[in-house]
């Protein structure tokens, strides 16, 4: 099971930009799909954005399309998300998810098709 390591988060300004990446190790990286969700306080967790095996399809929810890109390197075995535009609503824990090996639709945002989670990086903007 891939071990993922989040870094990059703090607190910006509304309007500035934060880079979010995570690190993953123990796996063959490019046997997961790699998701970003975040948790705000007293919310439940939710999907924002999901890469695919190769890097070549993205998909967003609509909160953040616009704003937030994902991208991974798999030569480096990462996964990052630039966040620009940020808004107090975009408050949150951070966390990488690697899909479930063999066994993810692509599109899917549901949690549960996601196995392995980081500890999660905390995002607070300021109005």
């Amino acid at each position: 099971q891939v071990q993922l390591v989040e870094s990059g988060g703090g607190l910006v300004q509304a309007g500035g930009s934060l880079r979010l990446s995570c690190a993953a190790s123990g796996g063959r990286f490019t046997n997961y799909a790699m998701a970003w969700f975040r948790q705000a306080p007293g919310k439940e967790r939710e999907f924002v954005a999901v890469i695919s095996w190769a890097g070549r399809n993205t998909a967003s929810s609509d909160s953040v399309k616009g704003r937030f890109t994902i991208s991974r390197d798999n030569d480096k075995n990462t996964v990052s998300l630039q966040m620009n535009s940020l808004k107090p609503e975009d408050t949150a824990v951070y966390y990488c998810a690697a899909s479930r090996p063999g066994g993810y639709v692509w599109g899917s945002q549901a949690i549960t098709d996601f196995g392995s989670w980081g500890q999660g990086t905390r995002v607070t903007v300021s109005s």
